[in-house]
């Protein structure tokens, strides 16, 4: 397994990383994501050390906690083999303090996610999503509380827009607080987005990429295809509506592409996908998910091989859309693009 540096830091991550929010999962969302128990997590933990893939992903709001309970207890015995990532912010809870990024609000979740972790620290803490209500400072500097006690190793967001990221960073290196070393997005073949604004932000600032529903919330499985009805069991029956959004023309142009370049290697619809998003600027990490070994077996084929350039082009080709302004203009005119060429791939 290829290990990259996370960002501009030292740390080293596997380009493959596992998502934990099929554990223990409950509610609309999560219990149709999966509800693996501690002795199913155990073995899908197991593979995942094996293949070396150590870094394993949750969140407070998975489930409930469930999520890092069941994780917690799958890695026990083996906690120093392993990288915890986790995330907090969203709400646990109906009160006023139940959710966001404030002093009192980050204190109290780290120590409710240790003990439900089984551990002492977290090895990155991610901010689930942006608190406007919370000052900057106050933000980071109880981040930087945390880390100086020993409790959070690496710090970094999830699901920012590009202008907090970087008052935030600004904001850090004027303070010398811990800096933002990863930004966990959105990134698919049929979800690019993240290359107009936070992919040149990432690697201007030194922030990896960690790479969330890289098959496009289940619609790059290789189940789904043109002209047929969504297949029985797919998490789309019950999921769709929590789904970042994407017409049906872009997504079977896309399909289709991946289901030739699939023929041409000898692998699977998901394994070409996750290969794509593996060559791309500033990505560290390719977070996998699965509900049982099959699933898992599957993603991990992802890696030890390469896509040709000229296959990566064709699938690039495929899920291309027009750029939004202001950025239009610098992928279409010649004048524009040589001010600021886009990111080579």
């Amino acid at each position: 397994m290829d290990h990259r540096p996370l960002g501009r830091s030292g740390l080293k991550v596997p380009v493959l990383s596992f998502g934990a929010g099929t554990f223990g999962g409950t509610g609309p969302l999560f219990g149709a994501w999966g509800n693996t128990d501690v002795a199913e997590a155990r073995r899908l933990v197991d593979i995942c050390l094996d293949a070396g893939v150590s870094l394993f992903d949750t969140a407070d709001v998975y489930s409930g906690g469930a999520s890092e309970q069941v994780l917690g207890a799958a890695l026990k015995g083996r906690r120093d083999r392993a990288l915890i990532s986790t995330k907090t912010s969203l709400p646990m809870g109906d009160g006023p303090n139940d959710a966001g990024s404030s002093r009192f609000r980050l204190v109290r979740a780290v120590e409710d996610a240790l003990k439900r972790l089984g551990t002492d620290h977290i090895d990155l803490l991610q901010l689930h999503a942006l608190d406007a209500a919370t000052p900057v400072e106050e933000v980071l500097s109880t981040l930087d509380a945390l880390v100086r006690d020993g409790k959070v190793r690496y710090v970094g967001v999830s699901n920012f827009p590009g202008w907090q990221v970087m008052k935030a960073l600004a904001a850090a290196d004027r303070h010398g607080w811990p800096r933002y070393v990863a930004h966990q997005v959105y990134y698919s073949l049929i979800g690019r987005d993240y290359e107009w604004d936070l992919m040149p932000l990432g690697a201007d600032q030194g922030l990896g990429a960690l790479v969330w529903s890289p098959l496009g919330w289940g619609r790059l499985t290789g189940r789904i295809r043109r002209g047929a009805p969504w297949p029985q069991g797919s998490r789309l029956h019950d999921t769709a509506s929590f789904a970042p959004p994407v017409e049906d023309d872009h997504l079977f142009r896309v399909v289709d592409a991946l289901e030739a370049v699939a023929a041409e290697t000898g692998k699977t619809v998901p394994q070409v996908a996750l290969n794509w998003l593996t060559r791309r600027p500033t990505v560290a990490s390719v977070i996998i998910g699965a509900r049982n070994e099959e699933q898992l077996r599957q993603n991990l084929g992802a890696v030890g091989w390469t896509l040709t350039d000229g296959q990566a082009a064709r699938l690039e080709e495929a899920s291309a859309v027009t750029a939004p302004y202001p950025h239009f203009p610098y992928r279409r005119q010649e004048g524009f693009a040589r001010l600021d060429p886009p990111i080579a791939g």
